[in-house]
Order: structure tokens, then C-alpha cells, then sequence
């Protein structure tokens, strides 16, 4: 067995600075369940959805979770927030380590266009190893509606994928179904927290590799500490999703070589006839 223990804050937060609540349930999380090695919280839970409190990175409120992180002696992903830089916005996550040093940022690659307003997309996709655990990969809400962001983490090794998520809206129901479908073709373990509250309607999911569902929450504040094994990612990579498919492999040894990603197709005809990108309104 190879056992790491995430606990996932699902918490009911306002549109407002919640610095100090976040703080305060993590530390609340960490005294009831002390095993726990690994705290996720949602998408731009600490200030809410407004690029007014974006900050330039590294900046204050991430070195505020540095030292949370250093004191509980805890990995800590602390959501996203905004991040200002060279004159754009983007939704970015930090990992923080238990020493308390960042070793990854995420910027958004789907930013939630056209209501993200203003957002740019990120480029690079992110991955961090836990020493003796494995590696972890890491997206943020929108970006799960792509299969590609995570095949392409998969691709590079991961095999927990962690998921920040902001949904206030009428397709939660279809996230869930998502995040079974992203954990079971890419065979990993697929964590997903959203916000309850003014930023969410909750309904956070933890989701195995074999698309089995370990926990599904209700709409409101909810701790959710769980305890993972990735060696059942190894062995549904190795022998096939219930001992049936090996889709990793067969897409590393297909000899074809999906030219339909090559940008210059961008422009091909059937995707130019969908029209441009926009908000919908009354006739």
C-alpha cells in the first residue's frame, strides 16, 4: 500500500476576505483528524470571485498560508486567487509544502469565458511529487470540461489529480459526472472541492481510479478527510480498469499522431462556422 491522507474543506464562505476563517478551519481540521496530511480547499476561496483583491505573486496572502502550512507541518493547496502580473489577471492555485516553501503555481489554462472576464488562460500544466507517495497533478474548475488538461497530467505521471473547483451554477450535476469520467479514463484518483455558501453549491466529490465514488458531499460546510492508496493507481494502470481496459497504454502505443490538435486547424471551417465567444443576452 502506498496510504496519503487528504482532507478536503468544503466550506460555507461569503463573497468577502476569508483569510481568517480559512486559517482557523484548518487548524480546526488538523486538531480532529491529526493524520491528515494534505489540506485542499476550493477555488478563489479566499477573497471570492473579484480581481479587485488580485495580488502580485509571491505576495501576502500566500506567504500567510506558507506559514499555516509550515506551523501544522502540512501540505497545503489553499484554493486559487487572482494574480496580478505584467498587467493581466489570472486564477492561479499554489502548492505549498510543509516546510512552508511553494513549490508549484497553477495558472488557470480554462479560464470560465465568457463569465471569467478579464481572466487570461495559463499554459503550462502542473505537477508536484510527495516524496515516497507520487505525484500529484492539479486543475481548477473549468479546466475539467477538457479532456486534454487532464490526459496531459496523466500523460506526465499523475496519479491523484486535485481539483479546486467555484460553482454556483445549474451544472454541478454534470461536473460530478465529469469527474468520474476524467478519474476513470485517465485512471487516477480525481479530487474534487467546490465552495458552499455564497461561492458554491458544494456537492464536493472524491473519486477513485476505477470511477468508484469514496465520498460525495451535501451543500454545505463540510470537513472530508480521506485516506488514499495509490497503489490502486498503479495496479488499474498495469491491469486494466477492472481488469479490463488499459487505456494509458493503448494511447501511448496508438501509432496515430492526432493531427486535429495542430493549431492550424483552429481555423478550419466547421470550428469557424460556431462563431465568436460570447456572453448571452436578451433578444
Amino acid at each position: 500500500m502506498t496510504p496519503f491522507s487528504i482532507a478536503i474543506l468544503q466550506l460555507t464562505l461569503p463573497n468577502a476576505d476569508n483569510r481568517d476563517t480559512i486559517e482557523q478551519e484548518v487548524g480546526t481540521v488538523l486538531a480532529r483528524f491529526p493524520w491528515v496530511q494534505m489540506v485542499l480547499l476550493p477555488e478563489l476561496a479566499s477573497f471570492g470571485p473579484s480581481l479587485a483583491h488580485a495580488e502580485a505573486l509571491p505576495g501576502i496572502t500566500e506567504q500567510r498560508y506558507q506559514n499555516l502550512a509550515r506551523k501544522l507541518g502540512i501540505w497545503l493547496i489553499p484554493g486559487s486567487l487572482y494574480e496580478r502580473h505584467d498587467g493581466r489577471f489570472y486564477n492561479t492555485a499554489p502548492v505549498i509544502d510543509p516546510q512552508g516553501t511553494v513549490v508549484a503555481r497553477y495558472r488557470k489554462i480554462f479560464p470560465f469565458l465568457p463569465y471569467e472576464a478579464g481572466v487570461s488562460n495559463g499554459t503550462e500544466l502542473c505537477l508536484f511529487d510527495v516524496p515516497e507517495v507520487g505525484r500529484f497533478g492539479l486543475s481548477i474548475c473549468y479546466d475539467q470540461w477538457f479532456p486534454e488538461v487532464s490526459r496531459g497530467l496523466a500523460w506526465r505521471g499523475a496519479e491523484v489529480i486535485l481539483h479546486p473547483t467555484m460553482t454556483t451554477t445549474t451544472d454541478r450535476a454534470q461536473e460530478l459526472v465529469l469527474a468520474q469520467a476524467n478519474a476513470i479514463t485517465n485512471q487516477c484518483f480525481f479530487v474534487d472541492v467546490n465552495n458552499a455558501g455564497a461561492l458554491g453549491n458544494g456537492r464536493s466529490i472524491i473519486v477513485g481510479p476505477d470511477g468508484d465514488v469514496l465520498h460525495q458531499a451535501g451543500e454545505q460546510t463540510e470537513f472530508i478527510p480521506i485516506t488514499i492508496d495509490l497503489d490502486r493507481v498503479r495496479h488499474s494502470r498495469n491491469h486494466g480498469f477492472k481488469g479490463l481496459g488499459q487505456m494509458l497504454k493503448s494511447f501511448r502505443d496508438t501509432e496515430v499522431d492526432f493531427p486535429w490538435y495542430d493549431p492550424a486547424l483552429r481555423a478550419s471551417e466547421s470550428l469557424r462556422d460556431l462563431g465568436p465567444l460570447y456572453l448571452p443576452r436578451r433578444p
